[in-house]
């Protein structure tokens, strides 16, 4: 029997049009440090924010996706705590984007693994990063013939393949709209992200040198939401009033709610102004503000 959780009178009355999940990159500092693992995460979910879903990404669990036993054992937690786990976040299964056919079929089959991973826990998705080489148009067509041979292996197990705007071309929504109109499979979709709209950093780096060329982030999410099977709400850092001190997040939530989304909206807090648990708390209370604003 699953346990029974106590909800205030405020989120009894609260009427949103999406639900609250938390990602996992949320906790990554507390993971890194050894502090909690991948297998606490379902718990830290219900008991520390009291939410019902959960986003894993497979860095926490790298060497587990063939482990049943592991697999079971978290999906036993998950069930004990009433909590549903809703994708797979995966990173560092190779580029299925790369111009070489050959590394995109390696980058294929790397992923193939997480998507059986999903079908057992539970999961409707995995996300994947498009990050590539060459000119658009050079992009385009590997991440048509790479995505799209995972997207059929995944409809087979019935589980979506979906994009995140993620660095490089993938930061450009109408790239990402346009591989995902080409490729046509219904099992294949998007993650937008609030965020992760650098399209190139001084260095060529993905990650760490200054950003250089950016994407309008709420164009891109625009783009992006017609194919949209989940959202991630980041976070940095929140003003006096609460707000987020980068996005406006009663115009991106105005955009996600324009495309009829009823589904999660994922947490994902990166700052690093303030222990990751209040960040959480305070993303949480910023989306229940705006969402009950938009009715």
């Amino acid at each position: 029997m699953l346990p029974q959780f106590a909800f205030s009178e405020e989120q009894k009355k609260e009427d949103l049009f999406f639900k609250i999940s938390l990602a996992e990159w949320s906790l990554h500092r507390t993971l890194q440090s050894g502090k909690m693992t991948n297998l606490d995460f379902p718990a830290k979910a219900r008991k520390a924010f009291d939410l019902d879903a959960v986003e894993y990404v497979n860095q926490f669990f790298a060497d587990k996706a063939k482990d049943i036993a592991y697999l079971k054992d978290l999906k036993t937690r998950c069930d004990d705590n009433g909590v549903k786990s809703q994708l797979i976040m995966i990173d560092n299964e190779g580029h299925l984007s790369a111009n070489s056919q050959t590394e995109r079929n390696e980058a294929v089959e790397n992923h193939k693994k997480w998507v059986d991973a999903s079908k057992f826990l539970g999961c409707h998705s995995i996300r994947i990063n498009l990050h590539g080489e060459g000119n658009e148009q050079e992009w385009k067509a590997a991440s048509i013939d790479g995505l799209g041979k995972l997207a059929e292996y995944g409809a087979k197990n019935q589980i979506n393949v979906i994009v995140e705007n993620h660095g490089q071309w993938s930061s450009k929504g109408y790239l990402v709209a346009d591989v995902l109109k080409q490729i046509d499979n219904k099992w294949c979709g998007s993650l937008p992200d609030f965020g992760n709209f650098c399209v190139r950093r001084r260095d060529g780096d993905l990650w760490e040198s200054p950003c250089v060329e950016t994407y309008d982030a709420y164009k891109g999410v625009d783009e992006m939401m017609p194919f949209a099977k989940g959202v991630s709400a980041k976070t940095f850092g929140f003003l006096a009033d609460g707000n987020d001190n980068r996005t406006d997040f009663s115009k991106m939530l105005a955009i996600v709610k324009k495309h009829n989304y009823k589904g999660y909206i994922g947490i994902e807090y990166e700052g690093e102004d303030q222990n990751e648990d209040e960040g959480i708390r305070k993303t949480i209370a910023l989306l229940k503000k705006v969402g009950s604003q938009l009715k």
